[in-house]
């Protein structure tokens, strides 16, 4: 029974070896050989069968390696009775019997895996590793001849067990040798010879150089824990030249950045880590070595994710260390972004123009050297246009967009205030025309009532010079008495903007005011009237800000009540009351001489005609001598008003 216990558990092993299952797993198919085997030697099925049933429930409740000796399971065999030995057709040892089923109904392998397993989708040998990880007792498989040829060198340093378990098929072999170089790296003491010192570090590095390119990720990252311990401690501990320093760097970089463009995220940013880390190191710094690496010319058919990263470590480094005596400079680093701005993926062309856009903050007169002139047909190229502004921005200057948005901000600001304006004028107007349909109404009933006679007859009609004078009210100004027949809707409007003697307009709002009422103007509607105060001599609106020095010095003419002089605010001088006596001062020959539209008008006067008399000109050419209520002698007054109004 002993013999044939041996024999099973012999070929269980060997099966074990060779199993071609994607998944090996040592506990699962435990009697297919057992059934081989029986049903060759015609051997009872009621001894072997149950005995070996109870190892493998045994072996299924915990998992026992099957290395470890069998006395435990032989006695718990023993002890069964023979009324515990028979099975029942629906018990589970039938289904380690899959060759005793119809092939239709025999299970698929898959159904063997444990719920347990663990697997890494992306890791294809770390399967093959969990029967040592479960507590298995292993050797690694022995070197083949070409990895004993590979492999000399680091075997004559480090021995064949551990390069062995370094080039093992299982994961965890590998990741346990280079955790065993890394504390015999560690534990060399400082008195040891030099060339042994290198020997050491050569075979180290020959080992971390095959490990980067693990697929398996404990085993890559105990490759970069080795090569860093290899750079920040063993070289500095053991003053080692920087001959073994650039050997280490130049034949690990190219590896790492090959693993940059990894498939994995995570294995990706910890390649692009530890390249930076490795380059700000004391002991690579000096070397400027990582820097010639970054500004190789992207390939054509690199993957984008390798890129990728590489611009990006390059972005990142340029800040780091920038362009003095670092390994990079203006010429590489431009060459380099110049190229990536044409590579096929978006990510790394924008990429490139952060290169570009951070290089000039460092040097910048040297960048435009590299990029065509900043002109229109460059900026047709979304990328220079890009590049372009963010100089402007750097530079503290306005981009076209900032340009154009307050050019748009100013077209914008001008039509509001001509709108506003505009709206102004409107109002100003409409006020007018409601003053002038007054004086028009007024003026209708006057001429109704005097119509007709005391007997009810009509009025005898008017002579024509009459006629001629008394146009109809539409063509009558209201402020100066005027009537013309070019003083329609438009022609009045241009009369009281520019020519009525009556108005002005102010100089700070721009409104067009009766010269009457301007000091009020300015201080209760004029929109800078904030500005203005009344002096309590002149009784004149005067800027704050000179109001004090108005008051101090005295010099203005006081003013008298309104019911004994009007105050002109042109001329600031004092003159009879009453609203007639505003018509003769503002267009009287000898009125204000403050007044230019009047001084205007008089400038552009022609000389009277000699041997006429003032009743020789034109019906209806006289503004005051039709229609005025001025109680001045007929002649001088009417003849120069009727000659100023000609020539406007």
């Amino acid at each position: 029974m002993d013999q044939y216990r041996a024999q099973v558990y012999a070929q269980l092993e060997l099966h074990s070896l060779v199993d071609m299952e994607p998944v090996p797993r040592p506990l699962d198919l435990p009697l297919q050989p057992l059934i081989h085997s029986s049903s060759s030697c015609h051997l009872p099925p009621a001894l072997p069968p149950p005995q070996d049933d109870s190892v493998t429930e045994n072996q299924r409740a915990e998992p026992v390696p099957l290395e470890q000796p069998s006395s435990h399971s032989l006695d718990v065999s023993l002890q069964r009775s023979p009324s515990d030995q028979p099975l029942s057709p629906s018990h589970p040892s039938h289904r380690a019997h899959p060759e005793a089923l119809p092939y239709d109904e025999r299970p698929l392998p898959a159904v063997h895996k444990q719920p347990g397993a663990a697997v890494e989708p992306e890791k294809r040998d770390l399967d093959t590793s969990e029967a040592p990880r479960a507590g298995a007792v292993g050797e690694p498989e022995p070197l083949t001849e070409k990895a004993l040829r590979e492999a000399s060198s680091a075997i004559e340093v480090l021995g064949e067990a551990l390069v062995a378990q370094a080039y093992s098929k299982t994961w965890s072999f590998r990741e346990d040798a280079l955790l065993t170089l890394y504390q015999q790296l560690v534990d060399t003491p400082v008195g040891t010879p030099k060339e042994d010192l290198k020997g050491l570090l050569r075979a180290a590095v020959f080992l971390i150089r095959r490990s980067i390119r693990d697929i398996v990720t404990p085993v890559f990252q105990a490759s970069l824990k080795v090569l860093k311990m290899l750079l920040t401690q063993y070289i500095p501990k053991h003053k080692l030249s920087k001959l073994e320093a650039t050997h280490c760097v130049e034949r690990t970089v190219p590896v790492l950045l090959a693993r940059t463009g990894d498939s994995s995220a995570r294995l990706r940013a910890v390649a692009s880590n530890f390249i930076q880390e490795m380059a700000l190191c004391k002991e690579v710094r000096s070397l400027q070595m990582v820097p010639s690496y970054l500004v190789q010319p992207l390939k054509a058919n690199a993957s984008a994710h390798l890129a990728l990263s590489q611009v990006a470590l390059l972005s990142r480094l340029l800040r780091d260390l920038g362009t003095d005596s670092t390994g990079f400079t203006v010429e590489n680093v431009m060459t380099f972004a110049v190229r990536a701005l044409q590579h096929r993926v978006l990510q790394v062309r924008e990429m490139a123009v952060c290169v570009i856009l951070d290089l000039y903050r460092q040097r910048r007169s040297v960048v435009l050297e590299y990029l065509p002139p900043d002109d229109s047909t460059s900026r047709k190229n979304i990328l220079f246009k890009t590049i372009f502004e963010g100089f402007a921005e750097i530079d503290g200057r306005p981009t076209d967009a900032e340009i154009r948005a307050q050019k748009r901000a100013a077209t914008e600001e001008a039509e509001k205030q001509k709108k506003e304006e505009i709206k102004a004028l409107q109002g100003q107007l409409a006020a007018l025309k409601e003053m002038q349909a007054g004086a028009q109404e007024k003026g209708s009933e006057a001429a109704k009532a005097k119509s007709p006679d005391p007997d009810g007859r009509s009025a005898a009609p008017r002579s024509p010079p009459e006629a001629a004078e008394n146009l109809g009210l539409d063509n009558l100004c209201i402020f100066c008495g005027e009537r013309s027949a070019a003083f329609t809707e438009e022609g009045l409007d241009l009369h009281y903007w520019k020519h009525c003697l009556m108005l002005t307009r102010c100089g700070y709002c721009r409104q067009v005011v009766e010269i009457a009422s301007l000091t009020d103007h300015l201080l209760t509607e004029c929109d800078k009237r904030d500005g203005f105060g009344r002096c309590c001599r002149c009784s004149e609106a005067v800027p704050k800000e000179e109001l004090p020095r108005h008051v101090a010095s005295k010099d203005c003419h006081p003013a008298k009540p309104e019911k004994l002089a009007n105050r002109c605010p042109l001329c600031h001088e004092n003159f009879a009351p009453g609203e007639e006596a505003w018509k003769v001062h503002l267009m009287g020959p000898v009125g204000c001489a403050m007044n230019l539209r009047r001084t205007c008008l008089l400038l552009k006067a022609p000389a009277p005609l000699q041997g006429k008399g003032p009743d020789t000109a034109k019906p209806g050419t006289s503004a005051l001598k039709a229609g005025s209520k001025i109680p001045t002698p007929k002649g001088g007054l009417s003849r120069c008003s009727g000659r100023t109004y000609r020539k406007r």
